[in-house]
């Protein structure tokens, strides 16, 4: 069945390794991806939603570099909402609700008119390894598929364990059975692994809500969308909605509490501390009524919806009976009740940063076998694995995206150099240049790197650069036109600034706090400039927060440059960090237990942000 050997092998479907094999077949290798269900390639296991806060950035990433998950988030989105919105740019990410049936048939239509990469649907449950290097897969017909690299990206399914009350079964996911066997031959080789948690909410059936109880929560009036390249923007939407918890609905959970999973020792592994289930959420806050869920259709016609906020792995008549006394909820019907899986994982600290494994020579790691959760996270990471493979391959120097060039290179670099015990999920806290990393400018940081290496095309870069020509362009014009008073003092005078009394540049009035774009193209010549040079949005966009902002790109980079000196600063070996409120709780936690020597371990912690680094910091002194 197999008569010629592959360059790269994949294991596994999902976002990771979708990803990967798009990333290796359009470098050239000859890849094939072997995955236990062809119908659920590029599955979306829990929310129908792409990007969120740091996680918009990732997918804009991936797609600057030439990937695929920004072109079919596009194409199968929904919904588009642009978030926090009323913070800085750094803070901007973008998210989408998707078509969940729709996501994955473009990422199966998609690789399929890929060229060089070929599939096979089975088990793998065993690698070929000989004298130190992987070789190929074995599956579970006993089938020898030979390969010189091998992409492990097994998500929840190497020892899958579900949970719905006192009731377990193995799985990788509903309705799909678990992965066995190379867990158990990588323990052999040497590898470390543990186990991790995550869980999903209750699908329910749309007829039976009342959404006139609910607050509706519509996408952006004018919709953006995901890739720079040519995919069309949503004409139409579907609306959310947001409900809340109360205080009945938790006291009807709290009596399930003994029949749960969590609590009753049957889940011994650490769940996503970011994205905590229903019943985690009440234990560790008890002092709240209620909490948010918001409720997302699952696609265009269907009237499956995601009850976001509700995962659980309580017994599913207390989930059904504690549902029904939500808000709106009154009359649900369950198409099928919350879950918690538990599942292998292998620590990061175990890989290069190209994601090789430091024990097996071209076996490599990508996405939930790291530890980390999240479908952007993973899918950057096989990207990376797939880039990294054919180059080793083809004995070209490896790509590795450094932490001031990209949010997959903190990603990496935390996974690799920190490690963790908890699944990692991206914010844009854990970036100590995210005013540098902003969602605007991924094509500018990552497209010409994407296209060095043989991934991103020639199309991609031109748009690239005239992107980047335009901005500057325009840029240049604000500095050097100056505009009358007479002209300025009526934008000036609608949002409150000082006026001017004799004329200046325009740059001047453009960098002042409440002044945006769109005031700017209320004067005549700025407005005949982009009509003439054919702006759009995104260069617009992105000549406003270079005018607006330069000054904290600059200051950022001179903290930065601080930061690096201060590295060898020692901590107190009694240093008391509950004095410190200014710290996260989480930051607090993991530093107590760990009792760092210096700044530069203490800021190698995961889940340490580089604010909590700058509190320790002022409190030294320093």
């Amino acid at each position: 069945m197999f008569e010629k050997e592959y360059d790269v092998i994949v294991v596994g479907g999902g976002h990771a390794g979708a990803e990967a094999a798009a990333g290796a077949a359009n470098m050239g290798s000859k890849t094939l991806l072997v995955t236990m269900n062809l119908q659920t390639i590029g599955q979306m296991s829990c929310n129908p939603a792409m990007g969120g806060i740091a996680k918009g950035q990732i997918v804009r990433e991936i797609d600057a570099l030439g990937g695929y998950s920004g072109i079919v988030t596009d194409k199968s989105a929904i919904q588009f909402k642009m978030l926090n919105k009323s913070k800085g740019p750094a803070m901007w990410s973008p998210r989408a609700q998707n078509d969940r049936m729709r996501f994955a048939e473009e990422w199966r239509l998609m690789l399929e008119n890929t060229p060089n990469c070929d599939f096979y649907q089975e088990m793998v449950n065993g690698l070929l390894v000989e004298n130190g290097k992987v070789c190929g897969v074995k599956t579970s017909l006993g089938i020898e598929v030979r390969g010189k690299a091998v992409v492990l990206t097994n998500g929840t399914f190497l020892n899958g364990l579900i949970h719905i009350g006192e009731k377990q079964f193995g799985g990788g996911r509903a309705g799909e059975k678990a992965a066995t066997g190379i867990t158990e031959q990588l323990l052999d080789f040497g590898f470390e692994s543990g186990r991790m948690k995550t869980g999903t909410p209750p699908r329910v059936d749309g007829r039976s809500l009342d959404y006139s109880k609910m607050i509706l929560q519509p996408g952006d009036a004018i919709p953006e969308k995901f890739s720079y390249t040519k995919t069309k923007t949503l004409k139409t939407q579907r609306d959310c909605h947001m409900t809340h918890t109360s205080a009945l609905v938790h006291d009807l959970l709290k009596e399930g509490f003994d029949r749960s999973p969590m609590f009753n020792g049957r889940i011994k592994s650490i769940g996503p501390r970011y994205c905590p289930s229903i019943e985690d959420k009440i234990n560790r806050f008890a002092d709240k009524d209620s909490h948010q869920l918001f409720v997302e259709p699952e696609g265009w016609n269907t009237v499956e919806v995601y009850v976001n906020g509700f995962s659980t792995s309580l017994p599913e008549d207390v989930q059904f009976k504690a549902l029904r006394s939500v808000v709106g909820f009154e009359n649900v019907k369950f198409f099928r009740p919350g879950y918690a899986i538990e599942y292998d994982y292998f620590p990061p600290t175990q890989l290069k940063h190209t994601l090789e494994t430091k024990l097996v020579e071209n076996l490599y790691f990508a996405g939930q076998i790291n530890g980390t959760t999240g479908y952007e996270e993973a899918a950057s990471q096989g990207l990376m694995a797939g880039i990294n493979a054919h180059l080793k391959l083809n004995e070209k120097e490896e790509f590795v995206l450094k932490r001031d060039e990209a949010y997959i290179g903190v990603l990496i670099d935390d996974l690799i150099t920190k490690g963790t015990e908890e699944p990692y999920r991206m914010f844009t806290s854990r970036a100590e240049y995210r005013t540098l990393l902003r969602q605007d400018n991924a094509d500018l940081r990552l497209t010409p790197k994407g296209y060095e290496i043989g991934l991103a095309g020639k199309e991609r870069l031109k748009r690239m650069e005239e992107k980047q020509e335009k901005s500057n362009a325009f840029i240049k014009f604000f500095e050097k036109t100056s505009v009358l008073p007479e002209d300025i003092n009526p934008i000036l005078e609608s949002v409150d600034s000082a006026l001017v009394k004799q004329s200046d540049k325009m740059v001047k009035a453009f960098s002042r706090p409440k002044v945006t774009m769109n005031h700017m193209l209320q004067l005549e010549s700025v407005s005949a400039f982009v009509e003439e040079n054919q702006l759009d949005r995104e260069v617009l966009e992105q000549t406003e927060v270079q005018v607006k902002y330069s000054g904290y790109i600059a200051k950022e980079k001179n903290n930065a440059d601080k930061l690096h000196r201060l590295e060898d600063v020692k901590i107190p070996e009694s240093f008391d960090y509950s004095k410190l409120k200014s710290l996260s709780y989480e930051a607090r936690e993991k530093l107590e237990a760990i009792r760092p020597v210096t700044i530069a371990q203490a800021s190698r912690i995961s889940g340490v942000s580089p604010s909590d680094i700058s509190v320790l910091l002022v409190f030294m002194g320093r």
